[in-house]
């Protein structure tokens, strides 16, 4: 009996490893989710911000309206790297979680099963211990339920043993995902903020060498029916560079958002609903990121 007991106590430590993978993977794979849906609708309200910009290009003097085009335009480019972290994310991070549904679907049934071997050895053991009490001298009964227990209890071993393996595998496995899952989520991160970081150190320039002067003469000048009073400084070259992954060269800003993601849909302001925890069991599936994606 002693025996049995410590397969018990076996079995609860199996059962607490995959309920726990059931709910910590669960709900690290809604919240990525969530993550993911958030960045998509940043990056759709950074695309109407590009497109109020330019529209408000248009009707200023020619030096704001260069450092506001070029400005625009490097907004976009990061949205360009937005874009692609949306994707990177779900297909890096999201989807490698939501393949443990199957896996704890697996687990649980081989440990139902061992669990239909262990009470048939437990049955085995009470029926043999009932007719000790009952018929102590019928030896015949009583050698039939000693060998219905030795099977009973041999079944169980190399059950417990097959089950012990597949849990150690299916721990391991998991240890070794989580690691990679993460390193995936950091590393999307990093490259995408440095490549911003970049992005946004070229629009401050742009902004910083803005000509208020210039602009304030030809203002003055316009004022005083004075036209054509000087050329506007040229836009600066936004091709993105060769080394430069995720980009799409040769669009403009407002081309490169149309073709990407078209316009935002006006129900997301309304979307502050709770995120769903994500259902493991294979019953519930994580919505994809909002806004519409183009291959970068």
């Amino acid at each position: 009996m002693s025996i049995v007991l410590s397969r018990n106590s076996q079995v609860r430590v199996m059962e607490n490893t995959v309920t726990n993978a059931e709910k910590y993977f669960g709900q690290f794979c809604s919240l990525l989710a969530a993550y993911t849906r958030k960045t998509a609708r940043l990056r759709d309200k950074a695309d109407q911000l590009v497109k109020q910009l330019i529209d408000f290009a248009n009707t200023e003097n020619p030096e704001m309206r260069a450092t506001v085009r070029n400005f625009a335009e490097d907004l976009a480019k990061v949205q360009d790297y937005r874009q692609a972290e949306v994707e990177r994310l779900e297909t890096k991070v999201i989807h490698p979680m939501k393949l443990y549904g199957a896996h704890i679907k697996q687990t649980r049934a081989e440990i139902k099963k061992f669990k239909q071997v262990q009470k048939n050895e437990i049955k085995q053991l009470e029926k043999l211990e009932k007719l000790r009490q009952k018929s102590p001298s019928d030896r015949q009964m009583i050698s039939q339920a000693e060998t219905s227990v030795q099977r009973a209890s041999v079944d169980a071993s190399r059950t417990t043993h097959q089950l012990e393996e597949m849990i150690d595998t299916f721990q391991k496995q998991k240890l070794k995902d989580l690691q990679k899952i993460l390193s995936d989520f950091v590393t999307i991160e990093m490259v995408f903020h440095a490549k911003a970081v970049e992005v946004y150190s070229s629009a401050f320039q742009s902004l910083d060498s803005y000509d208020l002067e210039r602009d304030l003469e030809d203002f003055r000048a316009k004022t005083h029916g004075v036209y054509g009073h000087h050329d506007a400084r040229p836009l600066k070259d936004t091709t993105p560079s060769p080394t430069v992954p995720w980009s799409l060269a040769g669009q403009s800003t407002q081309t490169a958002i149309q073709s990407q993601r078209g316009e935002e849909e006006e129900s997301t302001d309304h979307s502050a609903e709770e995120d769903p925890v994500e259902d493991l069991t294979g019953q519930g599936q994580t919505p994809h990121p909002e806004g519409q994606s183009s291959p970068v």
